[in-house]
């Protein structure tokens, strides 16, 4: 019998664990993902017609990352984002060919043109903004049909810095003007595979003016009256807490 390999198998965005939130242990086929992390970890795709093994269930991979340390939790987005990159370029962009799994790198290469297709982060920029010493702006997002605020947030765009991001996000989203933008941390986000940059600044002026296609709400809160917020975990309720109570960034269980 083969050696086992610890896999991260995945339906949709749903994870395959058991009841103790542990990874299953498979023999590994070709197709699989290898993590390349010095131990034996893949990772492959659950097939449609498969059965879910006895003692085991799909978990949504957002549910994991309240229950994970932040190691763990990033393992599974690698895990998940190499296997979309994969799925993603089974064909070579420059002239159409079916890609090839490269040996040794995390590359789709082309066997016609010898194009190489690498995996793709997208850069997000994630800003906590607060006015004098106990007010911080939480946004509700209109395609979310909870009561949860959260923080202004969106992709980097070409040619713009990170801070000149954060500051048109800021304009665009709540009409305001934001000064001494500081970097504060990052997270993996495999939805479908960005890179969160967390930032803070402070509010200049300007009324709340909504883009309505994308925030349904916006206020400046007191710390002691806030809403529902994201979940522990998330890099927005650890953007929260660090403005709010002082806490580190960094996760104190890791």
């Amino acid at each position: 019998m083969s050696e086992l390999s610890l896999a991260y198998i995945f339906h949709h965005h749903q994870l395959l664990v058991d009841s103790q939130l542990q990874l299953p242990q498979v023999e590994k086929l070709a197709d699989d993902v290898s993590l390349h992390t010095g131990d034996q970890v893949i990772a492959r795709d659950l097939l449609e017609i498969a059965e879910i093994p006895a003692g085991y269930q799909l978990m949504p991979i957002r549910q994991l990352i309240s229950l994970w340390s932040t190691a763990e939790f990033e393992q599974a987005s690698r895990a998940m984002q190499l296997l979309e990159w994969r799925r993603n370029h089974k064909y070579c962009s420059h002239c159409g060919q079916v890609t090839q799994v490269h040996a040794t790198e995390y590359a789709m290469v082309c066997p016609d043109c010898a194009y190489h297709q690498y995996p793709r982060v997208q850069p997000c920029v994630i800003t906590v903004i607060t006015r004098g010493k106990d007010e911080i702006l939480l946004a509700k997002n209109a395609k979310n049909n909870t009561e949860m605020y959260g923080l202004i947030a969106g992709f980097v765009e070409v040619g713009e810095t990170l801070e000149e991001a954060v500051q048109r996000e800021t304009e665009e989203e709540v009409g305001i003007k934001v000064k001494n933008i500081q970097y504060l941390s990052s997270q993996p986000w495999p939805f479908p595979s960005n890179l969160m940059l967390a930032f803070k600044a402070e509010y200049v002026s300007g009324d709340i003016v909504l883009q309505e296609e994308e925030i349904s709400d916006a206020q400046f809160f007191k710390f002691d009256q806030l809403p529902e917020i994201p979940f522990a975990g998330s890099i927005a309720y650890r953007m929260i807490q660090h403005v709010i109570h002082q806490q580190a960034m960094t996760e104190q269980n890791d």
